[in-house]
């Protein structure tokens, strides 16, 4: 198969509708739900805000750990497909799962959760550095927008059909709302496997020498010890590094939370779901709008755009009061949020050397996911402490929103000293 080849492009990027599935319907939707109403019933809300803070926390300390050294194996062994595939039967499987864990049970609910969560970001991974395989330079922002905008339009349809299974259960045959909502896991486990085969067979890697999985596991780690050298004296990758996480740090902060931050704040659960539903449907033709203006403006200046919207959201949020701004804040999000994460990666990809992709993407999703550990923590902590210092109920979680902009402001400052032609050049003679 031919790198750039529209098979093999479309292939790739199908992976994007077929888990994010799992970032609409569980993360950023019916799971906060469930788990602050059905699985914490009775709880005070600060306390479930925190449990879902530390929950999403763990799962981006496993996969921030190991991302690194399983790229490095990955990038010797041709091993990213099996990695991909690996991390998205644990996702899956622990997705199908949710669907049978009983009110109340909390505990239960964060393992099969944060297991998921492990398998969507863990093979995010890999699907990241397969950019390369698939798509030369020039055409990097566009494939890559490509994949989120198919990301939103099947994330968004799958989403639609379980909003419509829990607001009229009778007509599938369940009993109510919550037996809905956990056939709607279900639904996601079983979509995001199908939608995997294309990626899994159509898609091919360039052959390497594979050894032992013993010399796999030592070359790869020798690999890695070396690129914590050349990330230390590459100072365009390593800014750009910096500033990704700290403004990658708000956006994955703002997916996860605001659902809850939404029922923090006493809106209705239809508001909310009419508000994610808002985000993955404006989101599509977005994400494909942001490539073409990458090709205009330039990639760094469009993610930058992407980030004063950001900026903005995070500082109005914070003063919200009524549900027809939240929808408003929604359509703004979805507006950019494909956009600053399709440009950024492939920003990101343009920076690096090709036949160590996996290995630096692993650097990539780590700056990442400790985003998605102190996000959350830094939002659930926030609110305990505005609680504790006598805030109110509805006071705390504006309190948190907020403190999110610092990181939207320092990302960008960091971002602005980013040379992309100077960071080609040290990727080259690597």
């Amino acid at each position: 198969m031919e790198q750039g080849s529209g098979r093999s492009v479309l292939a790739w990027a199908m992976y994007d509708w077929a888990n994010s599935a799992f970032a609409t319907t569980v993360m950023a939707g019916f799971f906060p739900i469930m788990f602050k109403e059905f699985w914490n019933a009775g709880v005070d809300s600060a306390v479930s805000t925190a449990r879902l803070g530390l929950t999403n926390s763990f799962a981006g300390v496993v996969v921030a750990l190991s991302a690194p050294v399983l790229g490095a194996i990955a990038d010797r062994s041709s091993g990213k497909k099996r990695f991909l595939g690996s991390f998205a039967i644990v996702g899956i499987a622990a997705t199908l799962s949710l669907a049978f864990v009983h009110k109340g049970n909390w505990m239960l609910a964060s393992l099969f959760y944060s297991l998921g969560l492990v398998g969507f970001l863990g093979g995010n991974v890999f699907y990241d550095s397969l950019l390369k395989t698939v798509a030369e330079e020039p055409a990097m922002d566009r494939v890559s927008t490509l994949g989120y905008a198919l990301g939103y339009l099947g994330g968004g349809l799958l989403f639609g059909l379980n909003v419509v299974m829990t607001l009229k259960p009778g007509l599938f045959g369940l009993a109510d709302a919550a037996q809905a909502a956990g056939m709607s896991f279900f639904c996601v486990g079983v979509w995001w496997a199908v939608f995997s085969m294309p990626i899994m067979t159509v898609v091919k890697e360039p052959r390497t020498t594979v050894g032992s999985i013993s010399t796999m596991v030592a070359q790869g780690l020798s690999q890695l010890t070396g690129t914590f050298r050349e990330v230390r004296h590459l100072k365009t990758i390593f800014l750009f590094l910096i500033a990704y996480w700290l403004y990658i740090d708000g956006v994955d902060t703002i997916i996860v939370m605001a659902v809850d931050y939404g029922l923090s704040l006493g809106f209705r659960q239809q508001d909310l779901i009419l508000a994610l539903l808002l985000v993955q449907f404006v989101g599509f033709p977005f994400a494909i709008a942001f490539g073409r203006i990458a090709g205009f403006l330039g990639t760094k200046r469009s993610i930058l755009l992407g980030m004063s919207v950001y900026l903005f959201v995070s500082v109005w949020g914070a003063f919200i009061t009524s549900r027809i701004e939240f929808y408003i804040m929604a359509v703004l999000i979805g507006m950019v949020q494909g956009g600053v994460q399709a440009l950024s990666r492939s920003f990101y990809a343009a920076l690096i050397p090709k036949d160590k992709a996996a290995q630096y993407f692993g650097f990539y999703n780590l700056l990442g996911k400790f985003a998605t550990i102190v996000g959350p923590v830094l939002i659930g902590s926030t609110v305990l402490a505005a609680r504790f210092f006598g805030a109110s109920p509805n006071l705390a979680p504006r309190i948190s929103i907020s403190s999110v902009a610092l990181l939207f402001i320092a990302g960008g400052m960091v971002l602005l000293f980013v040379d992309e032609k100077k960071g080609k050049q040290e990727a080259y003679y690597l």
